[in-house]
């Protein structure tokens, strides 16, 4: 079914509505005025392009627009969010989408090329967007971009699988450097790499492909860039000739934009193309919404459900598209875009370096992604008065005037300091429009500054931020200090709109830039701007510190600059710290390098014969570069309907009515579907049928379903859910940890103990130093780029098919069986990849395919549904927050005793699979350290949340990171470094757990040495001291962590697993396995098993989809298990085949593998066989052997924070990780670097917000966080600037095939080694003021966590001593 309608068969031709996709001319639909771009390619079968948020802020929907400039008739290229793009205005011009780029069968093009050859696509969802970003990005430039630039156009994109790393990589060779810079010695062992360039270093030949030696003088084809994948014949197309792109289509060079009035049954689209017609139709229409790139309107129009029934286009209309300098004025035309914007600041030369542009561009480079600023116009950001608005305090700052106009009248001028008058009110009448921006430039002597705080740099709205600026006069005395002539200061993220801080300016005015002066100032803009208690956006106490903080570092900054300009007798002597705190943010490109040894068998890397231990393309990368790689959602059959979920409005509430009859009569609705019409069973649940596929009398959490609604079109289903009214009657809920630890709400009985010795006694022998202590730690967003969907299509009789992203397909067949009341051999789920899942789609998703399933089973109809964003981050759980309360008794040195340890976890309103996560916390609490006693009890919390569940590590990294915490805390109570402290307590090879498993072949210490060695770390650490002791309110910190993990599934069944292997006639052969593909290279690795134990090449190997009816009952894609056990799966089938064939390899030495095989099947030879394989030895939780093997390593981080704001960055680490031999070498480094990124979200960057009562400005129950404009996940610019990942060689692993080992979540929690350096800096800075050095830093350390608690004592923000910012743990 389609959700457009259809084109109108009337309509002009001389207004016909043209569009070029690709190359090819479209004719757009009428009464599609509410319909995105991406609704439309998606709907044309362009599923390249992904719906990824829906709000502009992940980068998967990214596609070119070119459109020729009605002004100077030049072609403009620019990338933008289709997800946002309204699709009548893209009217008049050419879409480009990753699909017409490149494909398999004419010719991938190079950004394609690079970007899957460089190991730069993991999952792939995210990679279509990647390209277009790049590729516009090319298209834009007249030359080849800098580094820089090439990092900022991918700032609006995000990725969960890779880390960054080799997409920047990837994208390097595009970049006009010296390929000599990448060069970079690993540190301690001599070995030199680059990323390309064919380069001679330290006598040995570098591979250009993987910077590494090169011993036998491959080239980039053979290391990197060598596919297997596929067997399709593929040409060569030289995108490097302009010929070969796509040219922009003659016929739109023609054509000038006319003038559109659009109706539709929701909402009328204008188009004026002069002033006065705009003029008119807000006349007439006064409460008309003008947009030009619909990134704030269409936001509105999504996920807050506003109608707006008049949408007016404002591109077309020369006079807002005007910028030009006009009598000392930078004039811009309320339509140019903050492209645009920053365009003519960067070229016009009296624009160009004066203190008002570098403000603004300084300000822009950091507002959202490329492809907002590309879309967005500056008069938007104005007129919706947002109070975080980037622009406004600066253009507050700058006197600026807006000079708006309405019909029949003379432009009026209102001033920028008169303008905001309330939250997202403005001082304009409803029939006005704001045309022109007059700001002034800067004078000499005027200096101009901005500032912005948020949780992370790239892509984020502001947390607060402010726009200032001062002009100063000579003395006019003998005196020689200048006096302050005019300032203006105005603040965002302190009150409902943008705030100006007059008294402060008013007391400056006149003064010298002294540090009474200063002094003074401070004091009076603390009274003058501050939060109030209860203020929305919480962090009061750190908002209120960054406006003393700004007006320091604006000091400071003007300071300097006037005494460069006017001599340093104008200003008086600048307070301490002062350089350090007027030191713009700088990041230069980042780097890195990887190492991996040879093949353990001694071969040499790129030996062809032999394909395990190679470093090959992930086998989907072209696929999915293209586009070509498909998704649960991209292909719909004819006739499926579309659902939408009604949910839960309260955290806890009984259900006294469901009445869905406004919405079932609404058009294209197919009906309603709750608890009632459940064919069979409405309990589900992970391991406990604790849970329903939909409420029945209750409902325990915002989010929880209640009934399913279908329809027509997704717009439809939408609409009709809203309108199912539901009343309730409120129960009381239990929101966090603290309330269930209050109220004794545990599940019964799911809290586990371990123990070992006997930590009482150690406590009351009185010869040890006793610690009591709490830790807190935050849960964690999956945030895969793929939302949580399924079809469910019903067959014949009962039969149903299901095509869901789930890393478990077996319990998608299980419970919806059971929903259905069908048996499980008549219920098939199928998954081709997911686009990423991290633990998130392996119990969390079959509530999606029950729901949908009910009423594709009662209407005989396919049913699809995909959650949103919001719905999917509110529903679908997350990594659980934990909190420790713990005793410990250690010696004076540092050693450890014994520790009584209580974990709490919030499980939330379902057991799902919280006490085995509680269980591998409690089991991985010990780390790398011998303890003699340990005490160590579960508490599994049942709270009023949608239940939480597996994510990467499984509370592993929970558990870790209690003990590092409390590691750190004996340190400095000793007196003693965390290093030598870490190093005390190691175990011993062969020693002990505290659950009696013996560590074999430990490698902790081999990882711990060679990692110290590597980033030259003793050397470092003076370094850090040393520049700490130099910088007052810029601090370093350094820090070494160890990990060590366990891998099995510590429930003893599940460590099992199947494989299907047929040998086809042709010599080819098909692979089915139980195994899911989510970006983990798994079904890689396990061709590269099947393909060298039969001696074949890796090409002719084909991984078909994961699927029940082929392998069945296959335990779900988690634990990072899945390469040991469907590698061995399949080795058990291939070796089955190898000992049939044997004979005739005998009989027809020399023979090709065809050859033999057609030999065989001539003689009657069965070429199929199914392996199994089950870990041996694993006994599970409770026993003395609940893993198979330990996967160890090591990192080094070292980072730099900012006193003043809590910014950070990391700016280098080092990892050493224990892989065995590996599989794949450079899957295996892919997987270490994103596992690293993404932990160092979990503990630095990304907070969940729970309205609870430590956000009190949330509803209860809701989450805050629910999509990327609130909760920010790392961009490319949050990753070390200097990354090296090796992997310790001549290690092999006699546990698991081909002596590999696991490598999906044991690097994980080596990111903490971030969150312990960021605390050795915060550790710093409280030295420099003599606070106390007894402090806690919860995770995540958030800039707000930095700044509070390192604060300083020069901007007269006095820190309490036990300060600890709220959290929702």
């Amino acid at each position: 079914s389609s959700d457009l309608p259809t084109n109108s068969s009337n309509m002009a031709k001389a207004h016909e509505l043209v569009v070029y996709v690709n190359g090819k001319r479209h004719h757009l639909p009428s009464g599609a005025a509410d319909w995105t771009l991406l609704q439309y390619l998606r709907h044309v079968g362009l599923s390249g392009t992904k719906l990824g948020c829906g709000e502009g802020g992940c980068g998967a929907c990214t596609v070119m627009v070119s459109r020729r400039n009605v002004q100077t008739g030049k072609i403009e290229h620019r990338a933008v969010n289709a997800c946002l793009c309204a699709l009548y205005s893209v009217e008049n011009c050419h879409v480009i989408t990753v699909e017409g780029i490149g494909n398999l069968r004419r010719g991938l093009h190079p950004v394609q090329e690079k970007l899957a050859h460089a190991h730069g696509s993991q999952c792939g969802f995210c990679t279509p967007g990647f390209v277009m970003s790049m590729y516009a990005l090319l298209r834009s430039k007249h030359e080849p971009p800098t580094e820089e630039e090439i990092e900022e156009a991918l700032a609006g994109n995000l990725c969960r699988c890779t880390g960054y790393r080799p997409i920047l990589d990837a994208f390097r060779v595009f970049a006009k450097a010296d390929t000599q810079a990448y060069a970079q010695e690993l540190g301690g062992n001599g070995v030199q790499g680059v990323t390309s360039g064919g380069i001679e270093s330290g006598g040995k030949k570098i591979c250009p492909g993987t910077g590494l030696p090169c011993e036998n003088g491959c080239s980039r084809q053979k290391v990197c860039s060598r596919s297997e994948a596929h067997d399709g014949k593929k040409q060569n197309v030289d995108h490097n000739n302009d010929d070969a792109e796509l040219i922009f289509p003659p016929e739109l060079m023609t054509r000038t934009p006319e003038a559109l009035h659009l109706p539709g049954k929701t909402c009328t689209w204008h188009r004026p193309t002069d002033l006065t017609s705009l003029l008119d139709t807000k006349q007439q229409a006064p409460n008309a919404k003008i947009i030009v790139g619909n990134t704030e309107v269409g936001i509105e129009m999504k996920f807050k459900h506003a109608g707006y029934p008049q949408l007016v286009d404002g591109s077309a209309i020369p006079e807002l598209n005007e910028i030009h300098v006009v009598e000392e004025s930078l004039v811009v035309g309320s339509s140019v875009t903050l492209s645009t914007l920053v365009d003519y600041l960067r070229s016009n030369t009296q624009c160009k370096g004066t203190d008002m542009a570098v403000a603004f561009l300084r300000q822009l480079k950091w507002f959202a992604g490329l492809q907002i600023r590309n879309a967005a116009a500056i008069g938007g950001n104005i007129c919706t008065a947002s109070p975080i608005s980037d622009l406004n305090p600066l253009l507050i700052s700058c006197n600026a005037t807006f000079e708006v106009q309405s019909k029949g009248n003379t432009s009026r001028f209102i001033q920028a300091n008169a303008f905001f008058l309330g939250y997202r009110k403005t001082a304009m009448q409803p029939e006005e429009v704001l045309v022109r921006v007059h700001i002034p430039l800067s004078k000499p002597f005027e200096y101009v500054q901005e500032f912005k705080q948020a949780h992370r740099r790239d892509d984020d709205i502001a947390i607060v931020n402010a726009g200032m600026r001062v002009r100063f006069k000579p003395p006019e005395g003998a005196d020689p200090l200048w006096l302050v002539e005019d300032v203006a200061i105005a603040y965002g993220g302190v009150a409902p709109c943008t705030v100006i801080a007059r008294d402060t300016a008013a007391f400056l005015v006149g003064k010298p830039w002294t540090q009474d002066t200063l002094r003074i100032a401070l004091d009076i803009a603390s009274q003058e701007i501050k939060v109030g208690k209860e203020a929305p956006g919480g962090m009061v106490e750190f908002r209120n510190s960054l406006v003393t903080s700004f007006l320091f570092k604006f000091f400071a900054c003007s300071g300097l600059k006037l005494s460069s300009d006017a001599g340093e007798q104008a200003v008086g002597e600048m307070p301490a710290g002062a350089r350090s705190a007027a030191k713009p943010y700088e990041r230069p490109p980042s780097k890195g390098l990887q190492y991996w040894g040879p093949p353990a068998d001694g071969r040499k890397l790129c030996d062809e014969r032999i394909p395990v231990g190679e470093p090959v393309m992930h086998m989907a990368a072209e696929l999915q570069v293209t586009g070509e790689a498909q998704y649960s959602d991209d292909c719909w059959p004819a006739g499926t309907l579309v659902g939408a979920l009604v949910a839960s409005k309260y955290p806890h509430a009984k259900i006294v009515s469901i009445d869905p009859s406004n919405a079932i009569v609404m058009e294209g609705v197919h009906g309603f579907f709750s608890a009632r019409d459940v064919p069979g069973s409405n309990a589900i649940g992970a391991v406990a049928l604790d849970e329903e596929c939909f409420a029945t009398d209750e409902v325990t959490a915002v989010g929880q379903p209640i009934g399913i609604l279908v329809a027509e079109t997704e717009q439809q289903a939408r609409a009709a859910a809203l309108k199912v009214h539901v009343e309730y009657e409120e129960l009381h809920p239990i929101l966090s940890i603290k309330d269930a630890i209050a109220a004794n709400s545990e599940y019964e009985g799911e809290g586990h103990s371990i123990v070992k010795g006997d930590a009482r006694s150690a406590f009351d022998s009185g010869e040890y130093l006793i610690m009591e202590g709490e830790c807190r730690i935050g849960g964690q967003e999956h945030f895969y780029l793929e939302p949580q969907n399924t079809l469910v299509v019903p067959g014949e009789g009962s039969e149903i098919s299901m095509f869901s992203s789930t890393q478990a397909p077996m319990k998608h067949q299980k419970m919806v069986a059971s929903v259905l009341g069908v048996s499980a051999n008549k219920v098939v789920c199928r998954t081709k990849r997911i686009g990423g899942g991290f633990g998130g789609k392996e119990t969390r998703s079959f509530y999606v395919a029950c729901a949908a399933a009910v009423p594709a089973y009662l209407l005989k109809r396919p049913v699809r549904l995909c959650l949103d964003r919001d719905e999917d981050m509110q529903t679908s759980g997350h990594r659980h927050a934990f909190l420790c309360r713990y005793k410990l008794a250690y010696t004076a040195q540092g050693k450890l005793v014994a520790i009584d340890a209580h974990l709490y976890n919030n499980a939330g309103n379902s057991l799902d699979l919280s006490t085995s996560i509680m269980d591998r916390a409690l089991l991985h609490l010990d780390n790398v350290y011998n303890i003699p006693h340990m005490t160590c009890k579960g508490h599994v919390c049942k709270t009023n949340q949608m239940s939480n569940t597996a994510f990467r590590g499984f509370g592993g990294p929970q558990g870790m990171l209690v003990m590092e915490m409390i590691l750190e805390k004996v340190a400095a109570s000793v007196g003693k470094s965390a290093v030598e402290v870490r190093e005390m307590n190691f175990y011993k090879v062969g020693e002990k757990t505290h659950y009696g498993q013996a560590l074999e072949n430990a490698r902790h210490l081999d990882c711990w040495t060679q990692v110290i060695e590597n980033s030259e770390y003793h050397c470092r650490r003076l370094a850090v001291d040393e520049f700490n002791r130099a910088s007052k309110l810029r601090k370093r910190g350094i820090s070494v962590v160890p990990t060590k993990f366990g891998i099995s599934f510590t429930t003893k069944f599940l460590n099992q697993a199947g494989a299907l292997v047929h040998i086809y006639t042709d010599g080819t052969v098909l692979l089915t396995h139980g195994g899911v593909e989510m970006g983990q290279g798994l079904h890689t690795k396990v061709a590269q098993i099947t393909a060298a134990t039969l001696g074949i090449p890796l090409s002719s190997v084909y991984v078909a989809e994961t699927a029940t009816d082929k392998v069945p009952n296959a335990s779900p894609t988690a634990a990072s298990a899945s390469s040991d056990m469907y590698g061995a799966a399949a080795l058990d089938a291939c070796q089955q085949l190898v000992a049939r064939l044997k004979p005739y390899m005998d009989k027809l030495p020399g023979k090709t593998f065809k050859e033999v095989v057609n030999a065989a099947y001539l003689d009657r030879v069965d070429l199929s066989a199914h392996g199994f394989y089950k870990t041996p030895d694993v006994e599970g939780f409770g026993s003395c052997r609940p893993f198979n093997y330990f996967c160890f390593g090591a990192s080094v981080s070292e980072v730099e924070i900012d006193r003043l704001t809590g910014d950070f960055q990391v700016l280098r680490t080092d990892i050493v990780m224990d892989a065995g031999n590996p599989l794949n070498p450079a899957i295996d480094v892919g997987q270490v670097e994103g596992a690293f990124v993404q932990g160092m979200g979990w503990c630095c960057i990304e907070e969940l917000v729970w309205g609870d009562s430590e956000h009190k400005w949330v509803k209860p129950g809701q989450l805050h966080t629910r999509g990327p404009g609130t909760y920010k996940i790392p961009t490319a610019n949050d990753i070390p600037i200097d990354f090296r990942v090796s992997l310790l060689t001549g290690k092999p692993n006699n546990r698991a095939v081909a002596s590999s080992k696991a490598v999906g979540e044991p690097p994980f929690f080596l990111s903490t080694s971030v969150f312990f350096a960021i605390q050795d800096a915060i550790r710093a800075a409280r030295v420099e003021d003599s606070n106390s050095l007894d402090f806690t830093l919860d995770s995540p350390a958030t800039p707000e966590r930095i700044r509070l608690l390192s604060a300083d004592k020069l901007t007269g923000w006095q820190i309490a001593e036990d300060i600890r910012p709220n959290g929702s743990w």
